[in-house]
């Protein structure tokens, strides 16, 4: 028998099928995509998500993926991480993706990639936030230092999304 989840909204808030109240889960991604457009390009995508101050990453090598295909690729392989129906709050630095998933940024190209995320947010409430990259926000800048690293290493190294998860969870505990 297959179990399904439905989400509805009771007095405001969005709750499942059995009376719970969805998760909070926080991701923060970024793609990179070394030597854009160019032959020799490598990209990848990482994304950090928190759930009660515990953070996990994942990431992944996308190969000749360009920076706007990398940057829908990180929020997509957080979201798809994502086990049942959750509150989502999204932070990117991609512009792109942000006015892209909010209707305001009509969709001209990368509709497979596109495609693929509408399908990673289909059941969950998203709030989609831009951040400013390169500002010190410490998650923001561990997913793009991992990004690259992955990029430039030509594939997924476990030891980088720890360091990105180390970085997160050691700022949040001082």
């Amino acid at each position: 028998m297959e179990h399904t989840t439905k989400v509805t909204k009771n007095n405001g808030q969005l709750t499942t099928n059995n009376g719970q109240q969805l998760k909070l889960v926080k991701i923060y991604c970024d793609g990179s995509s070394l030597g854009n457009g160019q032959e020799a390009t490598r990209a990848a995508a990482v994304a950090l998500l928190g759930y009660r101050d515990v953070w996990r990453a994942v990431g992944s090598y996308l190969g000749t993926a360009t920076n706007q295909q990398a940057e829908i690729a990180a929020a997509t392989i957080g979201l798809e991480l994502l086990r049942e129906p959750c509150r989502v709050h999204l932070l990117t630095d991609s512009r792109y993706v942000v006015e892209t998933m909010s209707g305001r940024f009509k969709r001209k190209a990368n509709h497979d990639w596109w495609a693929r995320l509408d399908r990673a947010a289909n059941t969950h409430e998203i709030e989609w936030q831009w951040i400013k990259g390169h500002a010190g926000q410490v998650a923001q800048e561990a997913v793009d230092k991992a990004a690259r690293k992955i990029a430039a290493l030509g594939r997924v190294d476990e030891r980088v999304l720890r360091e990105a998860t180390e970085a997160v969870s050691s700022f949040a505990s001082t």
